[in-house]
């Protein structure tokens, strides 16, 4: 088998594949051949050597990714999957790979309707979404929610999730041409902040404040996403990309240093007075919680069954072509979400 390896932090040479055994499945475990696997930006941090659960779980060398789609080639004696079957599935890393060996309760059936791209892009973000939305926080039918990076993998999602549970929608986006695309998937409102005063026209749709606002950028929106909420509404925290580059796949830590200093410390005793709380999370670190899990891939497979949710929008690179695909993630110029795909061969 083929896999992505990094053995240690660094810009997009570290991001080598390599030839490795094909694993032998044992108990309930399911190997599965890909045929794509998602490329999330949590990725270029694990490249970066500044993903803590990469560090706490696993440590040098390492194999990023968290999400797949394929078919099952081999399975332990107690699995649940059989040979042949289309599957997606979720993984604490060890995604970029050819074959990819899970427990049978990381895997679900493709739907109909869905390709393996599609499927290979959908756990992660989705399910990023699902729980800051059902699990996390409580947010009463017809809020109103603010939702950073909208036309993103986890904002797209967000955009969706909302709108099923009866939100109103605002989306953020740093681009023109993001406009259309977070509309396509639920904005009911989309700020380009590249053209117009984000917090004022924040301001204007929501005079009350927000009941949440969503944010992964860090400092330069923190504090701004917690004045905008109403009373009881909730700032919810799933990353920090401004302190991170988008330009040259390293880290300038000096840069990422003062913005670290720049970023927002939140009083409880404030938050007390002012009836808003800030929470944050990263579902990397609940990978045993599987209750979490079993309840949010039931929910959101019913949804897409139903026609309710859609499957994600999917940028394709050639498995080979990796450093391309994290150079644009990096970039903040994608939308939706980058999968890598095995080439399949011609025929003879």
């Amino acid at each position: 088998m083929k896999k992505v390896v990094v053995h240690s932090p660094g810009g997009y040479e570290k991001l080598r594949i390599e030839e490795h055994p094909t694993p032998k499945p044992e108990g309930d475990q399911v190997v599965v051949e890909t045929a794509a696997v998602g490329v999330n930006y949590a990725d270029c941090c694990v490249r970066w050597g500044v993903y803590e659960s990469a560090k706490k779980y696993v440590g040098w060398p390492i194999t990023p990714g968290f999400e797949f789609a394929g078919s099952v080639v081999a399975v332990g004696p107690q699995a649940k999957y059989a040979i042949g079957d289309a599957v997606f599935g979720v993984s604490r890393f060890g995604g970029y790979a050819t074959h990819v060996c899970v427990p049978s309760h990381q895997l679900f059936p493709i739907p109909r309707g869905m390709t393996p791209m599609q499927a290979a892009a959908f756990p992660s973000v989705y399910m990023t979404a699902y729980h800051a939305v059902h699990q996390l926080v409580r947010i009463r039918k017809n809020g109103t929610v603010l939702i950073h990076s909208a036309a993103g993998g986890v904002g797209t999602a967000l955009l969706q999730i909302c709108k099923i549970a009866g939100f109103r929608t605002v989306g953020v986006v740093g681009a023109t041409h993001k406009v259309q695309f977070a509309k396509d998937f639920g904005a009911d409102v989309v700020i380009d902040k590249s053209k117009e005063d984000l917090w004022q026209r924040a301001r204007a749709e929501a005079p009350e404040g927000y009941d949440a606002v969503f944010d992964a950028n860090g400092y330069t929106t923190y504090n701004q996403s917690y004045e905008h909420l109403r009373a009881t509404g909730k700032l919810v925290v799933y990353g920090t990309h401004s302190l991170l580059p988008t330009a040259g796949g390293r880290i300038n830590y000096i840069k990422a240093g003062l913005g670290m200093l720049r970023t927002p410390r939140f009083n409880p005793f404030k938050m007390i007075v002012d009836n808003r709380s800030v929470v944050g999370f990263n579902v990397s670190f609940l990978f045993d919680r599987t209750d979490l899990l079993d309840e949010g891939m039931a929910d959101m497979l019913a949804w897409i069954e139903q026609g309710r949710l859609k499957p994600p929008g999917v940028t394709e690179f050639p498995f080979e072509n990796v450093s391309e695909a994290h150079k644009l993630i990096e970039s903040a110029q994608s939308v939706g979400k980058i999968v890598l795909v095995h080439r399949q061969p011609k025929a003879a």
